[in-house]
């Protein structure tokens, strides 16, 4: 019913996180309709990313430049280097400005079911920039999943020997987070990762 160029449109867009042919048919319609507005920007603003964005060489960001914002940063701190799945794992810690020093992007997770290998990932890259010196701490943010902590796991070991500190986030009760509405794995996290109250 439709012509080649919507559904090749809409075929593209059910490939994005989160839409489905349903959403992706929906948000196709939602462009052409809004064709000035929205529609045309939108595809300047794709197509001069696609040709500006690159991957950092050193930590795997993505940026407009090579070293990326953060890894050119004088003012970060170089001894503290913090290890995250993806891209977007990296863009919300930066937002929390609660972390200072600098990133590795793996690029993924192990994963047996999905034939991801160490080879596939970058740990072989995050060693060399361990072992050139300078790192006291590698910090092992990666999610709180079965692939992500046997990564945290195999990281941990490849560091092993190198003589830095390596610490991972912690794990629990979100702030705000209600008892009786947490999976019991957040809350034997909690249990396991409790400290002292200060008085």
């Amino acid at each position: 019913m439709t012509s080649p160029e919507i559904e090749r449109l809409v075929q593209y867009l059910a490939r994005l996180p989160g839409l489905g042919p349903r959403s992706a048919r929906r948000a196709a319609l939602h462009l052409m309709k809004k064709r000035e507005a929205l529609f045309e920007p939108l595809a300047q603003a794709m197509a001069e990313a696609a040709a500006a964005v690159r991957t950092c060489s050193v930590c795997g960001n993505l940026d407009t430049r090579d070293p990326c914002g953060v890894c050119a940063d004088a003012r970060r701190d170089r001894s503290a280097i913090c290890v995250v799945e993806e891209v977007g794992d990296l863009w919300a810690l930066e937002r929390t400005g609660a972390f200072r020093g600098l990133y590795h992007v793996l690029g993924g997770t192990l994963s047996a079911l999905d034939g991801v290998g160490p080879d596939d990932l970058a740990i072989a890259a995050l060693v060399r920039r361990v072992s050139e010196g300078g790192v006291a701490e590698v910090i092992l943010a990666l999610n709180a999943t079965v692939d992500g902590q046997t990564t945290a796991h195999y990281v941990a070991d490849r560091l092993a020997g190198t003589g830095v500190a390596i610490s991972r986030l912690a794990h629990g009760v979100p702030v705000g987070g209600e008892l009786d509405y947490l999976d019991d794995g957040t809350l034997t996290a909690a249990l396991k990762a409790r400290r002292p109250v200060q008085g």
